[in-house]
């Protein structure tokens, strides 16, 4: 059986990408304070899977997240976009009357913003984890919270559903990473099916360095379909560009990596994997 370790509690979006992406498969679930747990729990036992979320299309990327993917060695071997709605969720024997103080993870607070505008009463509580918000009010039966999160989250812990969908923007998708020990990674067969690849160089601090490495890849015809810089401390005005590229042809983009060694620094392939659908 699996191991997966996520950030959050079970009932949480992680959890949900985790069983959508390992659908019919059984596994146990680590459930991490911090991402940097993840990292940790995969550390001390090779075989244990991470699913972490990387990119919001609202919030934005995680910047912190793509740094302890770095350092931590670890290979992405697939991806999966989720659907974000958020719902409301309360102790079972209470209504919208009851409810004067609203608990979730800040992203999810400002993902819900409209709602909450339109109910100025609600005092707005930031938590570390959108399930771990409704695991707490059912747990300590704490009269008159109610919780944002998933409406997968309220069967778990006994809670009701008040509203579904009450995320501001309806486009509202998380992509999730799946990594693992580079030693376990063959047992994923991400060569046989990758279209997609995740990487990270750093560039001579030398003018038109980069447009140079995009005009290689657009010759090999590799997609770019996300570029994200973040400066290498200690380093004034020098950066680390990671850069998602999506091919058709897995010879021809190795062809490109090649090509463009010569103008980048410390090239690391975070992952080969397949590019990852997006579900509801």
């Amino acid at each position: 059986m699996r191991k997966i370790a996520i950030q959050g509690e079970i009932g949480s979006f992680h959890d949900v990408a985790s069983h959508r992406y390992f659908e019919n498969e059984e596994f146990e679930l680590i459930c991490c304070d911090t991402f940097e747990d993840v990292f940790k729990n995969m550390k001390a036992d090779k075989d244990v899977i991470g699913v972490m979320a990387i990119e919001n299309t609202i919030a934005g990327s995680l910047l912190h997240n793509y740094e302890l993917l770095r350092d931590s060695g670890m290979v992405i071997v697939g991806e999966h976009k989720l659907r974000i709605s958020h719902s409301l969720l309360c102790l079972p024997d209470e209504d919208w009357d009851d409810i004067t103080e609203v608990n979730s993870h800040p992203v999810a607070l400002m993902q819900c913003r409209n709602f909450l505008k339109n109910h100025p009463d609600f005092k707005i509580v930031e938590t570390a984890d959108t399930a771990g918000s409704a695991k707490n009010i059912s747990e300590k039966n704490l009269k008159g919270h109610a919780a944002i999160c998933s409406k997968f989250a309220a069967p778990l812990y006994g809670m009701k559903v008040l509203e579904e969908g009450i995320e501001t923007n309806k486009h509202n998708f998380t992509r999730f990473l799946v990594m693992c020990n580079p030693e376990v990674a063959p047992q994923f067969a991400v060569k046989e099916q990758a279209n997609k690849s995740s990487i990270v160089f750093s560039l001579a601090h030398t003018e038109g360095q980069l447009s140079q490495v995009l005009s290689i890849l657009s010759f090999y015809r590799i997609n770019m379909t996300k570029i994200q810089s973040l400066p290498i401390i200690g380093k004034e005005w020098e950066y680390l560009f990671y850069v998602d590229l999506t091919f058709n042809d897995y010879t021809r983009y190795r062809q490109s990596i090649d090509a463009i060694r010569p103008l980048i620094n410390q090239l690391i392939i975070l992952g080969e994997y397949k590019e990852g659908e997006s579900t509801i």
